[in-house]
């Protein structure tokens, strides 16, 4: 697009030229088991990866909303489809612009709590995708997290709000 804006000064930019990647909005959720204090993550093959990590991803559940969907409800899908739990209640973490210089996606962050009693399959996602669901204890998940050996921002951003309510979630209470 070319266009102008108005800057800090109040004076018009001159046109500029800007692209946007336009993918549509996603939901993502941090699963944590609070009785087993496990947190749930996804292995998952991601092309763009590739060349600069290995293209294998340890993640949160996550996926696109699709036309019509509420985040919330996207987000209950995508835990039944790649983790295989139907959760009862999703707490909303927050959401944000993935990659605001580029694309106008925005993330809808949520933490949601699990357990073997919510469990409907081993999940894996949908036939085109290859998911492996990989339960970490939460001790694990959170050296891995200080120690800077997760590469995924919604991982990351999640990982570090469960550190700030850790006693809350662990009380099995999300919201």
């Amino acid at each position: 697009a070319y266009l102008r804006f108005e800057r800090h000064d109040g004076t018009m930019s001159e046109v500029v030229r800007r692209l946007n990647f336009e993918r549509g909005d996603s939901a993502a959720a941090l699963l944590v088991d609070p009785q087993k204090q496990i947190v749930y993550l996804i292995e998952q093959f991601k092309y763009p990866t590739l060349d600069k990590a290995g293209g294998w991803t340890d993640e949160i559940v996550a996926g696109m909303i699709d036309a019509g969907e509420t985040p919330e409800q996207a987000i209950r899908r995508e835990i039944l489809e790649e983790a295989g739990f139907a959760v009862e209640a999703v707490e909303p973490i927050a959401h944000f612009f993935v990659s605001p210089g580029g694309s106008s996606e925005r993330i809808f962050l949520f933490c949601a709590i699990v357990s073997e009693a919510v469990r409907r399959s081993a999940g894996g996602g949908v036939a085109t995708e290859d998911i492996k669901v990989v339960g970490w204890t939460l001790d694990d998940f959170l050296a891995r997290l200080q120690g800077g050996g997760l590469m995924d921002a919604k991982t990351i951003i999640a990982g570090y709000w469960l550190k700030d309510n850790l006693a809350r979630i662990m009380r099995g209470r999300a919201g």
